[in-house]
């Protein structure tokens, strides 16, 4: 079924909002609601419903929305007017999804007055959107239009997210399941069809002739916070790489769609997946990295170290780092490494795209102090959104040609002088119109998992156990020697000079 990508249009809506209190609900979904309430983009009738254990009233629950909104709105003005319209949206059900008691009180509120639109967003663990699923069906909460939104991650290897995929697609049709990765509504990420798609100076030069190796970082300063009986449970692998990195990855690589149809867009990322090379047993000693944080110190103040965190085993092998040299075996991208890399306690919060051309075939420029460094494509994702081309050029001045490489800079908040939308205010509302483009279907997450098996196979074959690491460093050094022995070396910001 077509979509029209850039269709306006958000018809009046329901959001049922499963773990309605808890960390997800509280810190992105119902800020990012409220913006796009703000910014006139919620019809007036819509509803916004929460639905968890904790025993709010309707009043309690709106009290409890507003403090969380003044404390993670960035210090934005939660003004009155806006308040009060969208305080009138909240209602709440006290209820366990998996069991039976609320969900007639939920039903009655959704017939009560129907809204063209039914949204179920499952912020839940994976373990219950099966059953939750279930639920809507046989209690009567189902409309015909009604579509669910899946977080990440589907499951924790291929067989539990093939699971998944069966319970939830027993009750909803495959197009109306969304599976959200919002690292796909980033400004900078949809950039990438722009940037690819749009301008003819990139694509002849976007294959194997022209561009040496990619780089995809997307590094962490925080810890594991308050997630570490989960996190103990899945590391940096399935955690970041299954969905956040190999998304990224399919952005770069696929080919250019013959339409930005939802389907021919997603065909073409299946694609970039199904062409990644194995990694197995005798490819992880040279193609993987393993990292484990250890006590240090980030912007001079002193972090502890893995075993320190709640609920983290004493013997944990869990990673919290890990670097990959990846592979697409197809025409396009023979011969080039892409080399991803992922980690808590990192220097610096940073997610950036860097792709690194290879260098003219003669360099005549010798004896200016200037070395044959290739121009560089940088694409920030995140903080401080921005696409970068770096070049060589001349310093002005007499006295001898003297070479400098500069930045050809597009900054997002320079050019377009407006605070962009957090990713989850655009695909929130991509759900209500209809629009899956920027979520996974079923085949990509199943693909992506059967890739990242094979190397939590091979890890566990080998004894491959997490190398340690400070934190406040980019990893152990092994990550260093993963690419420095093809000659190649990570691109970190604050060393680049230019």
């Amino acid at each position: 079924m077509a979509t029209n990508f850039n269709n306006p249009y958000i018809p009046p809506f329901d959001y049922v909002v499963f773990g309605g209190s808890g960390d997800l609900a509280t810190r992105k979904l119902l800020p990012s609601l409220f913006r796009r309430d703000r910014d006139g983009q919620i019809p007036p009738v819509s509803r916004i419903i929460g639905a968890s254990r904790s025993q709010f009233s309707r009043p309690d629950y709106q009290a409890f929305v507003e403090k969380n909104l003044h404390e993670f709105l960035d210090g934005e003005d939660v003004d009155g007017q806006t308040w009060n319209r969208f305080r009138e949206r909240l209602y709440f059900v006290p209820m366990d999804a998996a069991a039976e008691a609320g969900w007639p009180d939920l039903v009655a509120l959704l017939q009560d007055s129907p809204r063209e639109v039914r949204v179920f967003y499952l912020a839940t663990a994976p373990h219950l959107f099966g059953p939750i699923a279930r639920r809507i069906a046989a209690s009567g909460a189902l409309s015909p239009d009604a579509r669910v939104v899946l977080e990440k991650p589907i499951g924790h290897d291929l067989a539990s997210a093939q699971r998944i995929n069966d319970e939830v697609g027993t009750v909803f049709p495959e197009h109306r399941i969304f599976r959200i990765d919002h690292y796909l509504g980033k400004e900078t990420v949809q950039n990438l069809l722009v940037l690819r798609f749009a301008n003819s100076l990139f694509e002849p030069l976007w294959q194997s002739q022209h561009i040496d190796h990619v780089q995809i970082t997307v590094a962490e300063s925080i810890g594991i916070e308050s997630r570490g009986g989960y996190y103990d449970r899945t590391g940096a692998l399935r955690d970041m790489v299954q969905n956040h990195l190999l998304q990224l990855l399919c952005l770069v690589a696929m080919e250019p769609p013959a339409s930005l149809d939802r389907e021919a867009v997603r065909d073409e990322k299946i694609k970039v997946l199904r062409a990644l090379a194995p990694i197995v047993a005798a490819d992880v000693g040279h193609k993987t990295v393993r990292g484990q944080y250890r006590a240090g110190a980030i912007e001079g103040a002193p972090v502890r170290g893995y075993f320190e965190e709640a609920d983290v085993a004493g013997a944990s092998t869990t990673e919290t780092f890990t670097a990959i040299k990846a592979e697409i075996s197809n025409w396009r991208w023979a011969g080039v490494p892409f080399y991803l890399r992922t980690g808590k306690r990192m220097p610096q919060k940073v997610s950036e795209i860097v792709i690194q051309f290879r260098p003219v075939p003669h360099w005549v420029f010798p004896g200016n102090g200037a070395e044959a460094t290739p121009d560089r494509l940088i694409i920030r994702v995140q903080p401080d959104e921005y696409i970068r081309l770096n070049l060589w050029t001349k310093e002005p001045g007499p006295g001898g040609l003297r070479l400098r490489m500069a930045g050809l800079n597009l900054s997002f908040a320079e050019t377009f002088k407006s605070k962009f939308p957090d990713a989850y205010e655009r695909l929130l509302m991509d759900v209500v119109r209809g629009n899956a483009t920027l979520f996974m279907r079923r085949d990509e997450v199943e693909a992506a998992w059967t890739w990242i098996d094979q190397i939590l196979g091979a890890w566990a074959e080998t004894g491959d156990r997490p190398r340690p690491y400070t934190a406040g460093t980019w990893g152990p050094s092994s990550a260093i020697a993963l690419i420095e022995r093809d000659n190649r070396t990570w691109f970190e910001e604050q060393s680049d000079g230019s």
